[in-house]
């Protein structure tokens, strides 16, 4: 595996707290509107810890008409924060020259959700007579369901993104994205169980910081600064005084509130999306070349991706995490 070796990154980790640097603007785009699934980020803003790295951090918000992917290597962002690393190896075949540096969550929060009690187990699930799956997802997850879980196509329903055809179905079961559907499905009395694809072999990396390859290559440094920032960012949303990064997610995504955000982070931490895993060993941000080879594999043998066509020293580099950092600040 190809890695990048940055000599100096133990003195950035050391000196960022004292030492002034010249203020680099860095423009990083996110996969979606504003929550508590980005909170690190608008932390590292909101308390500083981007700027002490020597950053000037503009976060360009995703959403339903903003498509930030293409905007990391035409070079309008700087970093871009991933999905799933399926969108990672798609770069790879597709030759678009861009990196994973870090991934934020050790789990991908895709989940399938069902009522409250009324099936067993994730092998029940999959008796389900009717399954709400969205077309995107019909090609990724969902296959490798059918492949190694027994779900059946027949028991495919459309998903809208609506949830008002699940709460009224009783038997019915959806994708979720773990830290949003139930709790919307809560709000309106409908009590869940949330089956966590992660927990049944869909091991992905998930929310991962993506950079240009150029320049990772010609400005090492400051992808360390930001990934390293970001790490601190998540620490601090995590386990510190998070109230500044919900004031900025608010005004950035006004549909969100104190205690929709609050309840996302409880979901966070209860389902073990962020610190989990290597990141207990290693930190937040900690990938694993061996886990990654081991996820392509699986995609292969479902037949997701096409065998051999995924160069896996061109996926991610790994020399800007599992250092440890930030791991003091666990409480």
């Amino acid at each position: 595996m190809k890695l990048f070796r940055i000599a100096a990154a133990s003195v950035v980790a050391t000196f960022a707290a004292t030492v002034s640097f010249a203020q680099d603007k860095v423009t990083f785009g996110t996969n979606w509107l504003a929550q508590a699934g980005h909170g690190g980020y608008y932390q590292a803003v909101a308390d500083g810890t981007y700027e002490k790295y020597g950053l000037e951090v503009d976060i360009q918000m995703g959403g339903p008409q903003v498509n930030n992917r293409p905007m990391l290597p035409a070079g309008k962002l700087d970093f871009l924060m991933g999905g799933n690393m399926l969108q990672a190896f798609d770069s790879v075949r597709n030759g678009i020259p861009v990196t994973v540096v870090a991934s934020i969550f050790q789990k991908d929060p895709q989940a399938i959700l069902a009522h409250k009690g009324v099936y067993k187990d994730f092998a029940d699930v999959a008796n389900a007579p009717k399954i709400y799956i969205g077309k995107d997802a019909q090609f990724s997850f969902w296959k490798w369901m059918t492949v190694n879980h027994g779900f059946k196509d027949e028991n495919l329903a459309p998903y809208a993104y609506n949830i008002g055809p699940f709460l009224v179905d009783e038997k019915a079961v959806q994708q979720a994205f773990a830290t949003a559907e139930p709790i919307y499905a809560a709000n309106e009395g409908v009590e869940t169980d949330i089956f966590l694809l992660a927990d049944y072999g869909w091991d992905t990396y998930s929310t991962t910081i993506e950079a240009r390859t150029q320049m990772i290559e010609e400005n090492p440094d400051l992808v360390n600064r930001f990934v390293e920032a970001s790490i601190i960012g998540w620490y601090n949303f995590m386990y510190g005084d998070n109230q500044p990064a919900f004031d900025l997610i608010k005004e950035a995504n006004p549909e969100m509130t104190d205690e929709k955000l609050a309840k996302e982070v409880e979901y966070l931490k209860a389902l073990g999306i962020v610190d989990s895993g290597l990141a207990l060993e290693k930190g937040i941000g900690a990938m694993d070349p061996a886990r990654t080879a081991k996820f392509l594999k699986a995609m292969e043998d479902s037949g997701i991706v096409d065998k051999g066509s995924v160069d896996l020293d061109l996926v991610a580099n790994y020399s800007f995490v599992n250092q440890g950092l930030g791991m003091d600040l666990r409480k």
